[in-house]
């Protein structure tokens, strides 16, 4: 049986499972809480009603333009993954759910009674489930709060002309999106030949030990928040198409 206390909740992606691997390094085996979470027309659907449908359209357009790319990225791809044990656990230690804030969900937290608790790649996470952990909840958040919260910071740090801000952040969860008191960060160099199709794979290769380093604190009951930061604080989405496209032939930014 798992001793560590410590369990994940996460998402089917490739950089959750990059870090629920790395903990198992270090840590052993552990519960992995897996969330399938919404259609992507129900997620398109609330992006619609809160940005409207014209930024909508233009973000999935940008997506496709980004996916030109994929071919030039294949050997860049290939170099990162070698840094990253991106398989899903084995099905003794994962237990998937519609959605983590159910209620079953809450009542296996509560028998599993963890010391810590890793978040990649989820929904937002509500109240009754924060005090279900009863426990540190630590997100890893693919850009450097407070200043890239929300999705791809790594690309808005670069369009924004602001490489020294590439990096991830390790940060309590708290009611907000990405607002809680932050634990870590790093900075991570980007290569000339990153671009929306590495920019992921990328910060978990560079952020494995990271990711250790600080849940082995919080599990030692020694992590601190650090200083709050002077950042100023934004929420980005997705790049529309027409942003896409300038600030790729403006700043080399794909």
């Amino acid at each position: 049986m798992p001793t560590s206390g410590l369990i994940a909740l996460v998402g089917d992606a490739p950089h959750a499972w990059t870090m629920v691997n790395a903990l198992r390094r270090r840590f052993g085996d552990f519960p992995v809480i897996v969330e399938r979470g919404e259609p992507a027309a129900a997620f398109w659907a609330r992006r619609k009603k809160k940005l409207g449908a014209g930024a909508v359209y233009s973000m999935k357009a940008a997506q496709l333009a980004a996916k030109l790319t994929k071919p030039l990225s294949r050997g860049r791809l290939s170099e990162l993954r070698a840094a990253c044990d991106a398989e899903p656990v084995p099905a003794h230690l994962r237990i998937d759910v519609d959605n983590l804030n159910d209620p079953e969900t809450l009542a296996r937290i509560r028998v599993l009674k963890p010391k810590a608790v890793f978040v990649a790649s989820t929904g937002m996470l509500r109240k009754p489930l924060l005090e279900a952990c009863a426990c540190p909840v630590v997100n890893y958040h693919s850009g450097v709060n407070p200043a890239y919260r929300g999705i791809n910071g790594g690309y808005f740090a670069l369009a924004n002309g602001k490489p020294e801000h590439f990096g991830v952040t390790l940060h309590l969860v708290d009611l907000g999106v990405d607002t809680g008191p932050i634990l870590a960060t790093n900075q991570i160099p980007v290569a000339a030949n990153d671009n929306m199709q590495t920019y992921m794979t990328l910060m978990a290769a560079k952020s494995q030990d990271l990711v250790v380093q600080t849940m082995a604190r919080v599990l030692a009951g020694e992590a601190k928040p650090l200083p709050p930061s002077t950042l100023p604080s934004n929420q980005y989405y997705a790049p529309t198409l027409g942003q896409y496209l300038a600030t790729g032939f403006t700043r080399g930014v794909w």
